[in-house]
């Protein structure tokens, strides 16, 4: 093989990357399944979670994070907010399937069992699709009486 044809074919091979994960909602949910599973206090793999979910999810941890961060006078990242006892699966995936409906789609997830399902809600961002995992608001900060806002 020429020298010339040799540097086009690796070219070539760069060029043919493989898709991200969350390319499609069923492997944004898969992704982030499977660093669920692995996710443990203080990891970085909290970060990749993170990065996985919508704006509007990381908007709320963000909130979090500052409120945290604001009472105790220490800095944390919104992504520290996510905790691993709090993230176990109900039970082990064993398929995955989007419904899709303009830029949201919603993932049902099955188990082996018939009883085994969830249904994941996903938003198409910056052309990659996220888990829009849904968080409760932050309720407002109590004020002690005569106190300004």
């Amino acid at each position: 093989m020429t020298r010339l044809a040799a540097l086009a074919l690796a070219a070539s091979a760069a060029a043919c990357s493989s898709a991200p994960s969350n390319a499609t909602p069923e492997g944004a949910v898969r992704e982030l399944v499977e660093r669920l599973e692995s996710l443990e206090a203080g990891d970085r793999n909290a970060r990749a979670v993170y990065d996985l979910l919508s704006e509007r999810a990381r908007a709320n941890l963000q909130a979090r994070a500052d409120r945290y961060s604001n009472a105790s006078g220490r800095q944390i990242d919104p992504w520290a907010m996510l905790v691993p006892a709090r993230s176990r699966l109900r039970f082990v995936p064993h398929s995955y399937k989007a419904r899709l409906v303009g830029r949201y789609a919603l993932v049902d997830v099955l188990g082996v069992n018939a009883d085994q399902s969830a249904k994941i809600p996903c938003v198409m961002e910056k052309s990659l699709w996220h888990v829009d995992l849904i968080l409760p608001e932050l309720a407002p900060m109590p004020r002690r009486p005569g106190a300004e806002p």
